[in-house]
């Protein structure tokens, strides 16, 4: 779909859409990640029978397995239709973009290991400045511009 295909949607400028954001994310965050150690086990299991194949060199990809996974798995649904993972669907948030376009698989990835980035650096900071920012937005959201939005005012 190329760029004239997509269609714009600004982030709603009502205040309204950003109220209680930021403990609605850390929820989401939590079921998230509940889903992807899930995720990581049938995973393992296959890079198992993939390193018996491969004779040993497929079992290098176990330091790196929970990693892909959530990359995987925020790629394809922050990066999808819906704009959301399905723990920031249960807790009602959805991302978008501050420029109006769609977030697409690779801005998804990208903002996750901002994320990670800046979690392993500035780990109680990390919330903290979400307190103190326009519409409680995180560093990883400021450094790539996006916001989490309530979805029911998207």
């Amino acid at each position: 779909m190329s760029m004239h295909d997509q269609e714009l949607r600004l982030p709603s400028q009502d205040w309204r859409a950003y109220q209680g954001v930021l403990s609605r994310r850390v929820f989401a965050f939590i079921l998230d990640y509940v889903i992807v150690a899930l995720l990581w086990i049938p995973a393992a299991v296959v890079v198992f029978f993939i390193g018996i194949l491969t004779l040993g060199l497929g079992f290098f990809l176990y330091p790196i397995l929970f990693a892909l996974v959530a990359m995987l798995y925020f790629g394809l649904t922050v990066g999808g239709r819906d704009q959301a993972s399905p723990g920031m669907k249960v807790m009602g948030v959805a991302i978008a973009r501050t420029d109006g376009r769609p977030m697409d698989f690779l801005t998804a990835i990208v903002h996750l290991a901002i994320f990670w980035i800046a979690n392993a650096l500035l780990t109680p900071l990390i919330l903290l400045l979400g307190l103190f920012t326009d519409r409680g937005r995180l560093l990883h959201d400021l450094l790539i511009g996006t916001v989490m939005v309530r979805r029911d005012m998207y």
